[in-house]
């Protein structure tokens, strides 16, 4: 069904190194093929308009990119400020670290709702619920997290201290990867001490910009070469609910951490009310269809792509999201030229193209199927 394309060499490019935490739908894997169709157009300023855990990012500074860095969750951009903004050498911050490790624990807002007894390897609480840390880990989170606050930083330092945190945090937690649910038996991680360790932070030629905004408010003010979309996916399942946990929801819990604000919570993963699925919907990840019978995630991909302001857009779908084969591709073709589809097999890490249309189409309608498309946009919808 596939073709191998000049466009590919039978090697995939090597990606720069970079750091992250456990995510759902993260493109770590993919990274090398991201980078290699990036390089075929003429980029020097690339949008990564969700950047999530900020791999991509880090990955197009490290290679010179200047790079625009954007997610609606506080905590990326806390990511993206550590990583692309800091341009300090690491060493300096290891007294900083080394501070906050030693700090004493103390019980706290997160040890009152997120720490556990180890319960001889039971998660499960006297108050019947699950928890994803335990105690002696939330006390040091509690401790750790007040005394940044107490070391009035600044925002590229307290960025920096923070992705330390979170990094330490997701090493010991007892998850799956993601915090709508709990282990029911401790994960043998979350027996570990947390201890801090200075984030592998780097200093870059690009000139980097780190926004957290809703992309429908940002892709018309920003002027760049390449944007490159990973949206959240909603699901193409017809008996999906019309309540469910959302990307926001997954992640709360780094939330709390970067804002520190002792929210209401809510449910037995006692979530944020804040990232509730009313709040905290995205129209990526609406499964309903409008009053004219079109799929709301498919409308959300096609206004993006006319508000960017750049001429190449690197789109990454799943054949698991709303949008389907032919409706994406009907979308492409009212918006510019399909330059590249490319197909990514995670478990034969194989990479090809797609030589025509058709083709593409009929894998894509297949289950399990990662693609990224290169759209160069018309001149009239750049104007």
């Amino acid at each position: 069904m596939t073709q191998t394309l000049p466009l590919f060499n039978e090697f995939v490019l090597d990606a720069p190194s970079t750091e992250g935490i456990k995510y759902i739908g993260s493109k770590l894997k993919l990274i090398p093929q991201i980078l290699q169709l990036i390089q075929k157009v003429d980029a020097k300023t690339i949008l990564d308009g969700f950047s999530g855990t900020t791999r991509v990012s880090q990955a197009l500074a490290k290679l010179g990119y200047s790079v625009v860095c954007n997610d609606i969750a506080p905590w990326s951009a806390v990511f993206g400020t550590c990583y692309l903004l800091n341009t300090k050498p690491k060493e300096v911050y290891q007294p900083l670290i080394d501070h906050l490790n030693a700090v004493p624990p103390v019980d706290g807002w997160f040890t009152e709702h997120y720490g556990g007894h180890a319960n001889g390897g039971c998660a499960i609480q006297a108050d019947g619920l699950k928890k994803p840390w335990q105690l002696h880990n939330t006390r040091k989170l509690d401790a750790i997290r007040q005394e940044l606050e107490t070391l009035k930083l600044d925002t590229i330092d307290k960025a920096v201290a923070l992705t330390s945190l979170i990094l330490a945090l997701d090493r010991v937690d007892s998850s799956l990867a993601h915090f709508s649910a709990y282990l029911k038996a401790w994960a043998p991680r979350a027996y570990k001490k947390l201890v801090l360790e200075v984030p592998n932070i780097f200093t870059s030629a690009g000139k980097h910009q780190v926004f957290q905004s809703d992309i429908f408010e940002l892709a018309p003010r920003v002027s760049v070469d390449l944007a490159y979309f990973d949206p959240p996916y909603g699901s193409n399942n017809e008996k999906m609910p019309a309540s469910r946990v959302r990307y926001a929801a997954y992640y709360h819990l780094w939330k709390s951490v970067v804002l520190f604000d002792n929210p209401p919570l809510f449910g037995k993963a006692k979530r944020r009310k804040d990232t509730s699925d009313v709040i905290a919907a995205s129209p990526f990840e609406e499964f309903r269809r409008n009053p004219n019978g079109r799929f709301i995630a498919v409308e959300a991909i096609e206004k993006l792509i006319r508000a960017t302001q750049a001429r190449w857009i690197l789109l990454s779908y799943s054949s698991g999201g709303r949008a389907t084969a032919e409706e994406l591709n009907e979308v492409m073709q009212r918006n510019g030229e399909l330059l590249a589809v490319v197909e990514i097999g995670y478990k034969r890490n194989v990479m090809a193209g797609m030589k025509w249309t058709h083709k593409w189409v009929s894998v894509a309608e297949q289950p399990n199927r990662e693609f990224l498309f290169l759209l160069e946009k018309e001149e009239t919808v750049l104007s």
